[in-house]
């Protein structure tokens, strides 16, 4: 037995029944559906996927992803057809030999999201900001798609 693996976790019977490329044939039920159009996603084939947040107010529609450790100038966003695509890398601390490590359980390598967004974004005026490890990204309405209140005359 390697040291360090008898107190590594097992892998329970409760996290193989959700593993994902277990669960794409049962999504493909719902592929006509197309429920969750606006922010539909590929299933990411990279080695890890940072967490995402998407929430929509009044007048904009806001990403968050989590990309702790990762310095501003190794993330990249770009929209290219209607498509919303961050892409990064967390590069491996070399100060530290891999054979020092007992265990590595944060994830490394290339990561890509990339969600397909809805008609009414305007993507001349997205923001970016990265703070503390967050990547916030601010995807503003047109102004067509806005609420507006009509005045409902009387005769």
């Amino acid at each position: 037995m390697k040291p360090g693996t008898a107190v590594a976790p097992a892998r329970s019977a409760l996290a193989r029944r959700f593993d994902p490329f277990l669960e794409m044939p049962f999504n493909r039920l719902f592929e006509g559906l197309n429920l969750l159009t606006p922010f539909a996603e590929e299933f990411p084939l990279t080695k890890w996927t940072p967490a995402c947040d998407i929430y929509e107010t009044e007048k904009e529609i806001v990403v968050k992803a989590e990309l702790p450790g990762i310095k501003k100038e190794n993330v990249n966003v770009t929209i290219e057809n209607n498509l919303l695509t961050i892409h990064g890398e967390r590069k491996f601390e070399e100060e530290t030999k891999k054979d020092n490590y007992h265990r590595v359980e944060r994830s490394y390598g290339e990561f890509m999201r990339s969600f397909t967004l809805p008609v009414f974004v305007d993507p001349a005026k997205i923001l970016a900001e990265f703070n503390e490890g967050i990547l916030k990204l601010t995807l503003p309405k047109r102004e067509e798609a806005k609420p507006k209140q009509i005045e409902v005359k009387v005769k």
